[in-house]
């Protein structure tokens, strides 16, 4: 299995199919493994598809330090930077982004820094901001323990993160990561994206309002919003084809001689 090396710890990744490099991007509670059902769409539309585990996620070391460092006001910047790395060590130029949920904060982080190397975003069910502390909306939010799960979740967190899989999600549901522990506001970084973005939303999460999409596009240079009605909040798990049809007609759209315009807010059916 293949690993880079970065700040002394060994990050999995997976490299799939040739072509423009998409790079796929997790969720705060995923891995690399919950993109089973939609990379194989994209390698076979004739793109190269990069994933990674995030430090501490999946088959990724995590650290003696990870409980403090999830919670440190470091986890945005060294997540960013872990990209820049990983690319850099891939000698991977400029790509396609696609991050989920948190994945999109890491994206996006990644994309208002380096916008020469990024060709175009995507983000889908990702915050914009909070409107209270987001240890207070975990709670309210993440409910159950690890032991109160299902067991069909329970199996599915094992299968992603072995043996650490009680301990990562009871730290996962409510403390730190991308969105923080306090007030959450990506606005500020959004506006620094100078690349095509699309933002895909569902209108049935359990965690933020379709509201959070609509603010994510207006602060964008050159942003779309597709909502997918009557759809959940793990998109790409509830809407995979959907989901790849859009990001696929999306870089499409880029390759188009026409020139980049305010985004168009649009309703998948």
């Amino acid at each position: 299995m293949p690993y880079a090396t970065i700040n002394n710890l060994k990050l999995y990744y997976e490299i799939h199919g040739e072509g423009e490099t998409i790079i796929l991007l997790h969720h705060g509670f995923g891995c690399t493994k919950m993109w089973k059902d939609m990379y194989p769409a994209f390698v076979k539309a004739g793109y190269r598809v990069v994933m990674y585990d995030r430090k501490g996620y999946g088959r990724s070391e995590k650290g003696k330090d990870y409980p403090e460092f999830y919670v440190s006001d470091r986890f945005r910047d060294n997540s960013a930077e872990d990209l820049a790395e990983l690319k850099a060590q891939l000698e991977i130029g400029p790509c396609h982004l696609v991050g989920q949920c948190e994945g999109g904060v890491v994206a996006s982080d990644y994309a208002a820094r380096h916008p020469h190397l990024v060709r175009s975003l995507v983000t889908s069910s990702t915050q914009c901001f909070s409107n209270v502390p987001m240890t207070e909306l975990n709670a309210m939010k993440f409910t159950k323990t690890f032991a109160e799960l299902n067991s069909q979740l329970k199996e599915k967190f094992m299968d992603w993160h072995g043996g650490e899989a009680e301990a990562l999600f009871n730290q996962f549901r409510l403390f730190g990561g991308a969105y923080g522990k306090d007030y959450f506001d990506l606005r500020n970084t959004l506006r620094a994206v100078a690349c095509p973005a699309l933002v895909i939303y569902p209108d049935r999460s359990f965690i933020f309002d379709v509201e959070q999409g609509v603010e994510f596009y207006r602060h964008l240079m050159f942003g779309e919003l597709m909502v997918l009605p009557d759809c959940g909040h793990n998109t790409y798990e509830e809407r995979p084809d959907e989901y790849v049809r859009a990001v696929l007609d999306f870089f499409g759209r880029q390759k188009s001689p026409s020139p980049r315009r305010r985004a168009q807010i649009s309703c998948a059916a």
